[in-house]
């Protein structure tokens, strides 16, 4: 009986890694599933599970892969990947080597619209400052849309209800397929070339992302970005966003809301026409109370300016002017007559000024030999006096007394040094000159 062979657990786990591994058919496994259980490690690696309704399988993706994605994998979303079969010997688990994945269907859709509409408000298409007003009370009313939709008629159905004052006119387009963007592009740009219009309602019905898919276009969404007419989307159900509803003017839920966005209600008219006519009484008492002050300003005026109240100024400025004059000349009379007293009291008679001459001339007179008398004292006082001191220094006055004066030679001779023996002298006394000689000289003790 032959014997039994039993492998080892890691005999068949190597041996199954290596069938699955070099397997052609496994070697690029395209698939499609749901994410579950999804998870970004530090280093950017993604682990997650593939599931279907019946089963699962752990799936990882390397950072080299990774960050060539396009989005930003969640759990719930369905993709379609391209992987390699692989198995971790340790577990004996098996799994999947992502190296592709993509949105699968409406998911990539979804993507796509999400860039582009980011794209856009970056660049500033959603902007405030470029939204245009709805008019409130509209002459003609565009609708772009689908001739033979349900749209037209509730749009239709809602203007006739709420204000028949206005026109409508359709620009009948395609609303679904490829060729969609461009007619919904060529309408709206016809009706702006056309000018007819005072808003412009750019709408169809409901749909999937599929259906509702050419109002997400930049050919749609640049054709109502530039144009000049305001426009109001009503695009799909309530629910349902396009990019096309952030460029717009407005959004409206539904081609009915819009509608009644585009149409003033029958109250709001009946209360807009109600302060028009409150404003319009207003603006004409005003202009009534206006006229009635510029007419009483102008009879005044014109009043100001009839000749008799000319005449009755001038006579009154006439009299001003004379009062003013008698003022005046009175003032002046006043004021020569004082200057005249002044004259009077200033004038003198030529006898009066003789006789202040007069005694004026006596005064100086009697000034002038009053000073004579005492110059002539002062000089008599003075010659005396210098008489007295000459009469003190007259040597005569001394000879009077029996002195001489010794001269010799015409030299007065003052010291006995100044005379030799047998030198001739005169001898001048009182009254005479007496000739000598020297005889003997002697001086005195102690000389």
């Amino acid at each position: 009986m032959q014997q039994k062979q039993y492998l080892t657990v890691t005999a068949l786990t190597k041996y199954i890694k290596y069938r699955l591994e070099n397997d052609n058919h496994l070697q690029k496994i395209l698939i499609k599933g749901e994410i579950s259980n999804y998870t970004r490690t530090n280093r950017g690696h993604l682990y997650f599970s593939l599931k279907d309704e019946n089963a699962q399988i752990k799936a990882n993706m390397f950072q080299s892969y990774a960050r060539n994605l396009s989005f930003e994998p969640k759990d719930g979303d369905h993709v379609l990947i391209e992987a390699k079969i692989n198995l971790y010997e340790p577990r004996g688990e098996y799994s999947l080597n992502v190296t592709e994945m993509t949105l699968d269907g409406i998911g990539e859709l979804y993507l796509k619209y999400e860039q582009l509409k980011k794209t856009l408000e970056e660049q500033g298409y959603f902007d405030e400052k470029h939204k245009k007003p709805i008019p409130k009370f509209p002459r003609r009313i565009g609708v772009i849309t689908s001739e033979t939709g349900a749209v037209i008629q509730d749009i239709m159905n809602t203007v006739n209800r709420r204000y028949r004052l206005t026109e409508i006119i359709l620009y009948p387009t395609l609303v679904q397929g490829d060729d969609a963007k461009y007619d919904i592009a060529r309408q709206i740009k016809r009706a702006n070339d056309e000018n007819l219009v005072d808003v412009l309602i750019v709408g169809r019905g409901g749909g999937s992302i599929e259906d509702l898919w050419a109002f997400n276009e930049i050919e749609v969404i640049n054709a109502i970005f530039n144009s000049k007419i305001p426009i109001i989307s009503a695009i799909g159900h309530e629910t349902d966003y396009t990019i096309s509803d952030f460029v717009s003017s407005l959004r409206a839920p539904t081609p009915t809301a819009a509608a009644e966005i585009a149409t003033p209600d029958e109250e709001v008219l009946k209360s807009y026409l109600t302060e028009i006519k409150n404003k319009l009484h207003r603006e004409i008492k005003n202009k009534l109370s206006q006229l009635e002050i510029t007419l009483a300003q102008l009879e005044k005026r014109l009043e100001s300016q009839s000749p008799q109240t000319k005449i009755d100024k001038s006579f009154d400025k006439l009299e001003n002017l004379s009062n003013l004059l008698s003022k005046e000349i009175k003032i002046i009379i006043e004021r020569k007559k004082t200057e005249l007293v002044l004259l009077k009291s200033k004038i003198v008679t030529p006898q009066e000024r003789i006789n202040s001459y007069k005694t004026k001339l006596d005064y100086l007179c009697i000034n002038l030999e009053n000073k004579i008398s005492e110059v002539y004292n002062n000089k008599v006082y003075k010659y005396k006096m210098e008489l007295t001191k000459l009469n003190s220094l007259n040597p005569l006055k001394t000879l009077e007394k029996g002195f001489g004066v010794i001269k010799k030679d015409e030299k007065l001779v003052r010291s006995i040094d100044d005379l030799s023996l047998g030198d001739q002298l005169e001898v001048e006394i009182i009254d005479g000159i007496v000739l000598t000689k020297v005889v003997e000289k002697r001086k005195k003790h102690g000389k």
